[in-house]
């Protein structure tokens, strides 16, 4: 079974209390689909079926692997290096 070895770089569980979309695509005038949210800094961008990707360029734009849906109702991340999924409880 595939493992994800980046766990260690997690600094942020919890989503925001308020999200007002994808950064990239608020500053861009840009649309999203879903929205995820970097486990290491806390950015939220826009996942890969939405027309820029913008989650998964941060992830390797700024070596931050770990990304985390920031959906209601789901409480899944995502390694994109290990490309295995996962879940953590939220503090």
């Amino acid at each position: 079974m595939a493992t994800c070895t980046h766990l260690d770089q997690i600094e942020v569980l919890d989503l925001p209390d308020q999200i007002a979309g994808c950064t990239d695509c608020l500053a861009s005038g840009g649309r999203w689909v879903h929205l995820r949210m970097c486990h290491i800094c806390g950015e939220i961008r826009c996942c890969d079926s939405s027309p820029n990707r913008h989650a998964t360029k941060h992830a390797h734009d700024a070596g931050h692997p770990l990304l985390r849906s920031a959906e209601p109702g789901e409480r899944w991340s995502w390694c994109v290096i290990d490309e295995v999924g996962f879940e953590l409880r939220a503090t």
